[in-house]
């Protein structure tokens, strides 16, 4: 049972009309809310529905406060107090410690008491799983690798060998952390050679990695994630990446080799970064850019067009086309004119 007060302390949120002895038993949008449901606004688009809301408390701003029908929970940034609040009602999964009938453990393994292997699962010789970690099913630890206490692989997870996880970690199902890096030498005979890739990679502290995210081992020294890192679904990092401190990149993000990510940056969904680069701390880039040269300052930048209707964007295709003619007839009019010919 969960009271409004607790919800206002774990929110770090302001009572305002409301007994902190009522239960609540969930969180809903403020249209679908009913009693002893606490609701939120965090957009100016989902005002009108404020008026009408049936929430036994709303999450909102102080500037919201005065204009809510039923009590509140006010706080300076609703979206993390939502956050923090929607935490109580999430059902956790923790480990009961053991190892399944069905899993195998290589001998020379090191497993925690409270750590739990689930079905089906390998973990490979000298690998380190720590204390209540959660394996869940068909999840393979490779050899050496290093799993930090209270992570949790949630299924179908491949971390491969020489991979260091650190501690609170989230994995979805079907993140493979540590494959091989697209590392090729083309050969004067016109075939291609394979570099080994003699790396790992090396995953901070509350990290989170989305469903389907590949994350390449290095090709010397290590991939590195750094500490509060969020990754999206089907993020893929290449090897000699380091992504930076508490930054958080968007479904489908590709970045290519050795190039470095900032602290605290955001990427949008389908950002590609071009390899070798550095992009500077707190950089935001949006949807669908293409990062091809290093970011040295702060601030947000885009690139690409936005959609149009399509017979608009036929025209403004075919003059795209048409731009290099454009400015060569440009330039050789500033010529004549600076020679004085016109």
């Amino acid at each position: 049972m969960t009271t409004l007060g607790e919800v206002a302390a774990a929110a770090n949120a302001r009572l305002q009309g409301c007994d902190a002895t009522t239960v609540i038993t969930g969180v809903a949008p403020l249209n679908g809310a009913e009693s002893g449901q606490i609701s939120f606004l965090t957009h100016p688009r989902y005002r009108p529905f404020l008026a009408h809301t049936q929430a036994a408390a709303v999450i909102l701003s102080p500037e919201d406060a005065a204009y809510c029908p039923v009590p509140a929970l006010v706080a300076t940034n609703p979206h993390v107090a939502y956050a923090r609040a929607a935490a109580l009602f999430v059902p956790t999964t923790r480990s009961h410690g053991g190892i399944h009938p069905t899993a195998w453990v290589d001998p020379s393994a090191q497993v925690a008491a409270s750590a739990w292997i689930g079905p089906q699962c390998t973990v490979e010789a000298g690998a380190v799983v720590g204390e209540g970690v959660c394996v869940g099913p068909n999840c393979v630890i490779g050899e050496q690798t290093v799993v930090g206490a209270e992570t949790r692989l949630v299924a179908q997870v491949t971390l491969c060998h020489r991979v260091h996880i650190g501690r609170r970690v989230l994995v979805h199902p079907g993140a493979v952390i540590g494959s091989d890096g697209f590392g090729l030498a083309l050969g004067p005979d016109g075939r291609w050679v394979k570099v080994p890739q003699l790396g790992g990679v090396w995953v901070g502290d509350d990290v989170e990695i989305g469903a389907n995210t590949t994350i390449d081992r290095g090709a010397l020294e290590d991939t590195v994630i750094e500490e509060g890192v969020k990754l999206d679904n089907q993020i893929q990092i290449a090897h000699n990446v380091r992504v930076g401190a508490h930054s958080a990149l968007a479904g489908c993000v590709g970045i290519a080799g050795s190039a470095r990510i900032g602290r605290h940056c955001m990427l949008g969904g389908g950002v590609g970064v071009a390899g070798h680069l550095e992009i500077a701390d707190r950089v935001q880039v949006t949807g669908m850019s293409l990062v091809a040269r290093s970011i040295a300052e702060p601030g947000a930048y885009s690139s690409g067009l936005a959609v149009e209707p399509n017979r608009l964007w036929n025209k403004i295709s075919a003059r795209l086309r048409r731009l290099d003619e454009l400015f060569r007839r440009v330039a050789a009019l500033e010529k004549i004119s600076k020679n004085g010919s016109i």
